[in-house]
């Protein structure tokens, strides 16, 4: 009895790695593929742009909360108690409003990102999967990060989906 469910195991995973075998996988490097194409450049100084105006705003506003502390501090010795509660309060209600409005700035530019970019991954999405059927890959896995860990260079499909994704229109 033993010796039959060994046999057994053993023949399954026989057949698990011989189709395994047959399987073709490949991988592509999302990150890279998006930001290698013309659209995804243009995203990406879109988004650029769009946090450089924001952090400006966000640095101007943070100069002048800055500047109001700064003053606090050189007039606290000549203000009366009461006064100096009263500018206190206002330097705390100034740091909160900056603290809302740079956590509205945030979500916002999420918003924005996912907005922009949510086409772009779908129209990739659909290139990898005709790059991948063309080639006759039966998986394709992302690269990016810790995904995939070793890989040969002849399964990378990156380049074969840019050029792809680039004669799109």
């Amino acid at each position: 009895m033993r010796k039959l469910l060994m046999a057994a195991v053993v023949a399954l995973g026989v057949g698990s790695v011989a189709q395994a075998q047959s399987q073709k996988v490949g991988f592509v490097d999302m990150q890279r593929a998006l930001f290698a194409t013309a659209q995804g450049k243009k995203f990406k100084e879109t988004m650029d742009g769009e946090v450089a105006k924001r952090k400006k705003e966000l640095d101007k506003r943070k100069g002048d909360l800055d500047k109001m502390i700064q003053d606090l501090d050189k007039k606290k010795s000549v203000l009366s108690e009461e006064v100096m509660q009263k500018k206190q309060m206002e330097v705390q209600e100034e740091s909160l409003k900056l603290q809302k409005y740079f956590a509205e700035n945030q979500m916002e530019l999420q918003k924005k990102e996912k907005e922009l970019s949510e086409p772009l991954i779908e129209k990739m999405r659909k290139v990898i999967d005709r790059v991948a059927n063309e080639k006759g890959y039966s998986m394709v896995l992302e690269r990016s990060g810790q995904n995939v860990l070793f890989a040969q260079k002849d399964i990378d499909l990156t380049d074969a989906v840019v050029a792809a994704f680039e004669k799109e229109k």
